[in-house]
């Protein structure tokens, strides 16, 4: 017995699971330790169930490799909170935060002792 999607919906709505179309969605990203799944131009439809959110995803994925040593540990306010502590250049101040893995108190001692 084949169900027409009329009778899908009336199945589905009897069990209680509300499926939409989420609108608007441009990129779905996925991070995975080593690199990003980037999903361009993607459909999102959400499903739930008995409380239970359930996404499903489609689109164009893209492959992003990330580097951990690439990715700043510290922010532009920590450089200039570190340049004004020690009366240092801000070029300083970032070589020691990048020195001190993002440390705020370990890159300030660095550059007053």
């Amino acid at each position: 017995m084949a169900f027409d999607s009329r009778q899908t919906r009336r199945l589905l709505d009897r069990m209680g699971v509300i499926m939409q179309e989420m609108d608007d969605v441009e990129e779905v990203i996925i991070r995975k330790k080593d690199k990003d799944l980037v999903l361009k131009g993607a459909s999102v439809a959400e499903i739930t169930a008995k409380g239970i959110r359930v996404f499903q995803v489609s689109g164009e994925v893209v492959e992003v490799e990330r580097s951990g040593s690439a990715l700043p540990k510290f922010s532009d306010e920590d450089v200039l909170l570190v340049s004004q502590q020690t009366n240092v250049s801000r070029e300083r101040a970032q070589a020691a935060l990048t020195d001190a893995d993002g440390d705020l108190a370990k890159a300030i001692l660095s550059l007053t002792t």
